[in-house]
């Protein structure tokens, strides 16, 4: 009876141990049990930098109402992170448990969007509010709330939890932080707010696996690392190259939208370097990253990134078609100069050398038709600055591109192309007044391919008063 009773007790603790190594095993990967013990840090008022007044003012509205409600209203992510490292946030998203039906139903000016994630839009005029509802993990979800695609990927993502469930599906511990509205709080469960007094990216869970899921974090992470002059946590840099190929998997249009954020944030230059440092940039420019190994290319790109750095940094706006065209010149040259070789004539050459790049780069990064229209315009107007006689650089110089084409040209120059006599001679014409035009109109030359065409008169046909009808 006494070895029956140990035997018992000898196979309940092994069961015990199975458990223990199972929840173990979970937080490790970052993924605790819906029941996990795990309790969250809670910073007070006092001892975080973020105040109300930092806060858009409408985003300030949506988590009072949710709040008011009765439901929990949280800011999350990005701006939480950039206001606490000192950053002007572009963004307020936030989180809650309310249902995005429970949340339309609170706001008027309320629209549901999204398949893979549905969310809430809150719009006030041109300003959306983007509210998410918690989510937990989805392996035992039905379909049609939750879906993986054969390489890993997450396809649809509609499984609703608690904001202790919500914190394990965030990316980076320092996207993780939750500010509350209630009091005032900061809640941490992953450690992201010693990762940001300590400058480190750690991603939350098994980096494999989180990256898998959505490859848009290997974009994240590299943004991140230049914008935040963050360190690398070894267990991601030795995957971040490996894993580059993963992005062939995720849609051209998402990867546009990444890549607006990778060059507005006001440090386009590291960010660039750390794109061919990791094997990125040749997922979003393959074209154009065939050709880093000239000297030209890499310092048309290096001039036009520490520019853009620059005027973000002085407040001034920045052009997504200018930088496009400047990533997207050296192809659309190279293919221009072979098809001339082929005895096209020039115009003709570089409108082809255009279509046939614009229609790779698509492939990789689906941008609007109209940013499409603006590119073409910047690069064939580099065309037209050889045509320096008559009243062509006039309407050259009223064209609503010139200033976004003559940057360029002055780049390309920097860059080392045989451009710098085209260059001084535009420099003269925009900035000189009439009298200086003319004069410069007089020394203008035509390109040496170019021939005057003969006027052809055609004789006028008389002029009938009261035609036979």
């Amino acid at each position: 009876m006494v070895l029956y009773a140990e035997l018992r007790i000898n196979q309940r603790m092994k069961k015990i141990i199975k458990l223990l190594k199972g929840v173990l095993k979970r937080l490790g990967k970052g993924q605790p049990s819906r029941k996990s013990p795990i309790q969250p840090t809670i910073i007070p008022r006092n001892e975080h930098s973020i105040s109300r007044n930092m806060i858009n003012r409408n985003a300030l509205k949506v988590l009072y109402r949710l709040h008011e409600a009765g439901f929990g209203a949280y800011l999350v992510g990005g701006c939480v992170r950039d206001l606490l490292f000192g950053y002007r946030p572009k963004d307020f998203d936030i989180a809650t448990d309310a249902r995005p039906e429970e949340v339309r139903r609170l706001f008027k000016n309320c629209r549901l969007i999204g398949k893979r994630f549905r969310l809430a839009h809150i719009l006030f005029g041109q300003e959306i509010i983007e509210v998410a509802t918690f989510r937990t993990h989805h392996e035992k979800a039905p379909e049609q709330h939750a879906k993986k695609a054969v390489h890993g990927m997450i396809l649809r993502d509609n499984v609703y939890g608690s904001l202790e469930d919500d914190v394990w599906r965030r990316d980076f511990t320092v996207n993780a932080l939750y500010y509350n509205i209630a009091d005032f709080s900061i809640v941490d469960y992953t450690g992201g707010m010693q990762d940001i007094k300590n400058k480190c990216l750690r991603i939350i869970g098994d980096p494999e696996q989180r990256f898998t899921e959505d490859p848009v974090r290997l974009l994240r992470a590299v943004r991140f690392l230049g914008k935040c002059n963050l360190t690398m946590s070894p267990e991601i840099e030795q995957l971040i190259d490996r894993l580059s190929h993963l992005l062939k998997n995720v849609s051209p249009a998402r990867l546009f939208q990444e890549v607006l954020k990778l060059f507005q944030e006001g440090a386009t230059a590291p960010t660039f370097q750390l794109l061919q440092k990791y094997q990125l940039f040749e997922q979003l420019f393959s074209q154009t990253a065939s050709l880093l190994n000239q000297p030209e290319t890499k310092k048309l790109l290096d001039e036009a990134l520490l520019g853009t750095d620059s005027r973000i940094q002085e407040g001034k706006p920045v052009s997504p078609a200018f930088l496009l065209a400047v990533f997207l010149w050296r192809p659309v040259l190279q293919q221009t100069e072979r098809l001339q070789s082929e005895h096209l004539p020039p115009y003709v050459a570089l409108e082809k050398a255009f279509q046939m790049v614009l229609l790779e780069q698509v492939k990789q990064l689906a941008m609007p038709r109209t940013l499409q229209v603006a590119i073409r315009e910047i690069c064939v107007l580099q065309h037209h600055f050889n045509y320096r006689y008559g009243s062509r650089p006039y309407r050259s110089l009223e064209h609503p591109r010139f200033r976004a084409a003559y940057d360029l040209l002055l780049l390309r120059a920097k860059a080392g192309e045989p451009v710098q006599e085209v260059l001084e001679w535009w420099t003269a014409f925009h900035t000189g007044d009439h009298l200086a035009r003319e004069k410069l109109l007089k020394t203008g030359n035509r390109p040496a391919s170019g021939k005057k065409r003969s006027r052809r008169f055609r004789k006028k046909r008389p002029v009938i008063a009261n035609p036979v009808k």
